[in-house]
């Protein structure tokens, strides 16, 4: 049997405060479960009485006393602070994680799995996944890049940049490419719309219904496209793309278009058209330097928009998606604005050149 615990001493300020607790409608539950088990042990009230009458325990009886006893009222407004949970994996041990995932590989693979760590290290995958989220290590992904070798780099890149940074007055500046061998794809079943808790799904296998190739001059005064689809990517389509340039631009405006290092935009014909045609200027880009080219990311945008998942039963369905596109597009379009500025960029480059040739 328990010997009955004296009554506990509380002086009256502290009732009073005790009491004020229990009788406030915003103190939260157990705070006032407190108070009553303080100012019931003030009374001289057994802990097991207490434990009974306030439906709880007597160890709750009992640490309370003693909480009350130690820090007096304000005791019992906040839960002690109790220990974290000791760190299962020492810091040398995370080090051992994160220098093998750099600098090393496991046998007849290309890299490193949560499972494979953890095997050779005696963890846990999910441990390793921690790890590996803490350091920001991704061994599964991997991403592409190429430098250019074009040995007029530089010079390319100050001219092409130059004209999105400041392009000359009276001018107007046209990113130009082609999108070729579009396919016109036809799914060979039907696929079910998108619905609540699933989304749309296409078959994997498809039937092939031709190709086209868009043209496109994308206008960095208002982000506006000039656009074309011919069935063919040679010198004469491009001919007749630049001819529809010609006459869809105010004629007193020199004409400065970007273009890559195709070969349909350097032909004897094309050469030959442009000496008639005197306000066009053809402006190249760095051989390997797609992402110098704005058009590039409208091209991008219409195959995520329209392209990829649409169904063509025909290339003139496929030319139909393509031209509703370009209409809806110009009705508002969005204005593309180069950022960088060529000293930017080679010095980006000269910092990717020397990771390259530093030894990890």
């Amino acid at each position: 049997m328990f010997e009955p615990a004296r009554a506990l001493f509380v002086d009256e300020n502290q009732k009073k405060r005790l009491r004020s607790l229990v009788d406030s409608g915003k103190t939260p539950q157990k705070v006032a479960l407190r108070a009553r088990i303080i100012l019931l042990a003030s009374e001289g009230v057994a802990n097991n009485a207490i434990a009974v009458r306030l439906e709880t325990t007597r160890p709750t009886v009992l640490l309370w006393r003693a909480r009350f006893r130690e820090l007096g009222a304000p005791g019992l407004l906040k839960d002690a602070l109790r220990p974290g949970r000791k760190k299962a994996i020492s810091p040398e041990t995370v080090k051992q994680v994160v220098e093998a995932t750099l600098n090393t590989r496991p046998r007849a693979a290309t890299h490193w799995t949560t499972r494979t760590m953890g095997k050779a290290q005696g963890l846990s995958h999910m441990a390793v996944q921690r790890i590996w989220k803490q350091h920001g290590l991704q061994p599964h992904r991997v991403e592409t890049f190429k430098l250019s070798r074009d040995p007029h780099f530089v010079e390319k890149l100050r001219d092409v940049v130059g004209l999105y940074l400041d392009p000359p007055d009276r001018a107007l500046v046209l990113s130009v490419d082609e999108k070729s061998q579009i396919q016109a794809l036809d799914r060979t079943q039907p696929g079910l719309p998108m619905k609540r808790g699933r989304c749309g799904t296409m078959t994997h296998d498809y039937k092939r219904n031709g190709t086209t190739t868009l043209f496109a001059a994308l206008s960095m005064v208002d982000g506006k496209v000039i656009g074309q689809c011919l069935p063919r990517h040679r010198s004469r389509e491009f001919l007749k793309f630049l001819n529809l340039i010609d006459q869809q631009t105010q004629p007193d405006l020199e004409l400065h278009l970007i273009v890559d290092n195709s070969s349909t935009h350097k032909s004897p014909p094309v050469k030959r058209w442009l000496k008639r045609h005197t306000r066009f200027h053809l402006h190249f880009t760095p051989t390997s330097s797609s992402w110098l080219n704005m058009v590039e990311r409208w091209f991008g945008e219409i195959t995520q928009k329209r392209i990829r998942r649409g169904t063509f039963g025909s290339v003139n369905d496929l030319l139909v998606a393509i031209n509703e596109y370009l209409d809806e597009y110009n009705r508002s379009p969005k204005r593309l604005v180069w950022t960088k500025n060529a000293d930017m960029i080679l010095a980006k480059i000269d910092r990717c050149k020397a990771a390259l040739v530093t030894p990890h």
